[in-house]
């Protein structure tokens, strides 16, 4: 499966990296780190730039790995963990269709993850070189694992804070406001 997994590794690899480096730095008319991580605090991850920061880093470097065909596991649970978040928090209500919103790609994407971690990246890599028996379903089951987990132990408490509560002072606050009290603060300082 030598040039089969070439093309694969040679076309998802080097997008990964475009993908993760358009949240990370802007690059190829990406959004960039703060957009990226306001887009990620409307989907509930919070806090959005560790979110942000956390999938593009996987995503660029789960995509240089899998070009180079190094730690090939690592990287396949790399980005099927940013492609399980983006089916859980995206495109899951869509169905399947890509054409709807849906998560064919992603699905797609793991699909292929899996594959080349089973049959490992080929000769023309650095695993085929320094690793040639870092393959096989075992291994492949457990990077789609890992993946899989991580995006739920991601998007979880205690690392997700899910939505922002108000503090208590302020909460009084408002709710003095809008039965028409005065602050507690001013209360004291005018007559």
């Amino acid at each position: 499966m030598g040039l089969g997994t070439l093309a694969v590794r040679g076309t998802v690899g080097p997008l990964f990296v475009g993908h993760g480096t358009q949240k990370l730095f802007g690059w190829f008319n990406g959004h960039g780190l703060d957009a990226t991580a306001g887009g990620f605090e409307s989907m509930g991850l919070r806090p959005g730039k560790r979110h942000a920061l956390a999938a593009g880093a996987s995503e660029a470097l789960g995509g240089a790995l899998l070009t180079l065909g190094a730690f090939t596991p690592l990287a396949a649970s790399l980005i099927t963990g940013t492609m399980v978040t983006a089916i859980r928090k995206v495109h899951a209500p869509n169905g399947p269709w890509v054409t709807g919103g849906g998560w064919e790609y992603n699905a797609v994407i793991i699909a292929a993850m899996a594959a080349v971690a089973d049959h490992g990246p080929g000769p023309l890599s650095v695993d085929g070189r320094l690793m040639p028996r870092a393959k096989g379903p075992l291994l492949a089951a457990l990077a789609i694992g890992v993946g899989v987990a991580g995006s739920y132990l991601a998007t979880s408490p205690p690392i997700n804070e899910g939505e922002p509560q108000p503090e208590p002072q302020a909460t009084e606050t408002a709710t003095a406001y809008a039965n028409g009290d005065r602050a507690p603060e001013a209360a004291g300082t005018q007559a």
